[in-house]
């Protein structure tokens, strides 16, 4: 289990920033993990077009059949970034980038993930690292740590 701290989070947005050769004029964030990444980026490129849709695929570190909800309407963007904080094994990002280019023909859509694996079914258009274990994301573990300690 590797634990993926706040610093570690923002050298990789900037380090992820640097490699974006495409100007996306909204973002979308796969819920939960891909909202922190969005609204960082959302910052950094002076975005206000920032969407989330829902994809539910590990239930207790058990991965489970996909769910996919809350799909957005996307309206006057060109260029879309999906963003996730892991592609795993690739279905979520698979299933998400499949209905949103069903519904929205005319918008050019790039990933873009924190960690990647190897093994998965899909390579984002842009990550950082290369997922070997188990990652427990700051967003994640040190919110529970302080609650329970309440």
């Amino acid at each position: 289990m590797q634990y993926y701290s706040y610093e570690m989070f923002r050298e990789d947005i900037k380090e992820l920033l640097s490699k974006l050769d495409f100007n996306p004029d909204g973002i979308v964030a796969i819920s939960r993990g891909g909202l922190t990444m969005a609204h960082f980026l959302s910052i950094a490129l002076d975005i206000r077009k920032v969407y989330s849709i829902s994809a539910v695929s590990f239930f207790n570190k058990v991965q489970q059949q996909i769910q996919i909800s809350n799909i957005p309407e996307i309206h006057g963007a060109q260029r879309i970034l999906i963003v996730d904080e892991i592609i795993d094994s690739g279905v979520s990002m698979e299933k998400v980038l499949r209905i949103l280019k069903e519904i929205h023909t005319n918008i050019e859509f790039k990933t873009a993930t924190l960690f990647h694996k190897s093994s998965a079914s899909i390579k984002p258009d842009y990550f950082i690292r290369e997922a070997k274990d188990w990652i427990e994301f700051f967003w994640e573990v040190d919110i529970l740590k302080d609650v329970k300690e309440k």
